[in-house]
């Protein structure tokens, strides 16, 4: 159950980080508080069906896209990936820049 609430979040967030809204910002949008966002992102809470609602009006998208994700080799087949996700949520976005220069040098080199 835990990686449903993961996979989730992590969407939640990245769905939030594309608009480039704070989590006060979504807050506003779908008066669902911030720590109960920050929970819900993180993994460490579900969501009932009226946020979910919410969320997925506030981002202009159906809700099941907050359960599966529409990339390529997405996490829904790579648990793996699902499991990174939900450590990456975690960071700020200070770290999550770093990170990816980090990412961007590996990968340079491979």
């Amino acid at each position: 159950m835990h990686e449903l609430r993961d996979r989730f979040g992590s969407l939640v967030a990245a769905h939030r980080r594309r608009k480039g809204w704070s989590q006060a910002e979504l807050s506003e949008k779908t008066d669902i508080s911030v720590a109960m966002l920050s929970r819900i992102e993180t993994g460490h809470t579900g969501a009932r069906f009226p946020n979910i609602e919410r969320l997925a009006q506030a981002f202009g998208i159906d809700p099941a896209e907050l359960f599966s994700p529409h990339i390529p080799g997405s996490a829904l087949v790579r648990p793996k990936l699902t499991a990174m996700m939900a450590r990456l949520s975690r960071l700020s976005d200070n770290d999550l820049e770093w990170l990816e220069n980090v990412l961007d040098a590996v990968l340079k080199h491979r």
